[in-house]
């Protein structure tokens, strides 16, 4: 078994960081407007295409691998979103999401119900599209943000909270993937992602305290019926983070996972010191349309 940095261990299995109870922020009004410009970080740092064969000694598993992306307002980075959670008691957390349609943010399951973080449901939900630091500078937020207090997750998640259901979505009032876009979703085969890296995005808690994205890419370890288990580097704070492929390097963006573990989320049979992710598997692929047209649907959908 190969030992791996603190990057790869969280305190917990869950990859969403608590923060102290504060009020809300207030929320700006939108900024920002698409722009024909192609993200630098995205040609040089996204994997593109089905993955080489890695030579054992060219895996540098233990180097934290992550990197900052700055041009945010591009896409596809600005179809993500730094979340900033509130339970009843006025507690919070800061997670990860991305939008899948107009009025629709994706999530972990446990960044909108968990007994842990809330005591239940969240109460409230800042979503911030594109955020690139903290401040007050309109700059910092090309996209303001919006709030919601509308949520949905699946039964064996608020039930039981079973790792392989935890993925959830935010309900927005605001068309925020008018302005910013939206992930194309793809029930892949355990065959089609075995020959994938996967990219995985976030707001990682240990670098920019969740106000700074990263990205990092590395091949699929496993597959089981409902996870993706990868050694890419992530930390507290990325729960709810897309997992991402590129069917060929033109192609766009097709998400396969909800990113929601770290290691301590991999069950002891596999054998793996990984991170993973929910599938996007048929059943799940046919909620998220239905979570999507409560929303008002796609565009000519």
């Amino acid at each position: 078994m190969i030992e791996l940095t603190s990057v790869h261990k969280p305190s917990a299995a869950f990859e969403m960081a608590e923060v102290a109870p504060a009020p809300p922020p207030a929320t700006p009004a939108g900024r920002g407007a698409p722009t024909g410009e192609e993200s630098r970080s995205f040609k040089l740092l996204v994997a593109k295409g089905p993955a080489e064969p890695v030579p054992a000694f060219e895996s540098v598993i233990g180097t934290d691998e992550r990197v900052r992306i700055i041009d945010t307002d591009l896409p596809p980075w600005r179809m993500i979103a730094a979340l900033r959670m509130r339970g009843p008691s006025g507690a919070g957390a800061i997670g990860t999401g991305w939008l899948i349609g107009p009025r629709t943010v994706l999530t972990a399951g446990h960044c909108v119900y968990s007994t842990h973080f809330f005591g239940g449901w969240a109460t409230s939900i800042e979503v911030i599209p594109g955020l690139r630091g903290a401040g007050t500078d309109p700059d910092l937020r090309p996209y303001g943000s919006v709030m919601s207090d509308r949520f949905s997750s699946v039964d064996r998640w608020t039930q039981q909270e079973d790792a392989d259901f935890d993925y959830g979505c935010i309900h927005l009032e605001q068309p925020l993937g008018d302005t910013v876009g939206w992930f194309a979703l793809a029930a892949m085969t355990p065959e089609q992602l075995g020959g994938f890296a996967v990219n995985v995005a976030g707001y990682p808690a240990d670098r920019g305290a969740g106000n700074e994205l990263y990205h990092a890419a590395a091949r699929v370890l496993s597959v089981t019926d409902r996870r993706i288990f990868y050694d890419v580097d992530t930390f507290g704070g990325q729960s709810g983070a897309p997992v991402w492929v590129h069917e060929t390097p033109g192609s766009p963006p097709v998400a396969v996972g909800i990113h929601a573990y770290g290691i301590g989320g991999t069950p002891a049979n596999l054998n793996l010191t990984a991170n993973s992710a929910p599938r996007i598997i048929p059943e799940v692929l046919d909620k998220l349309k239905e979570w999507v047209e409560q929303d008002g649907g796609w565009p000519g959908g």
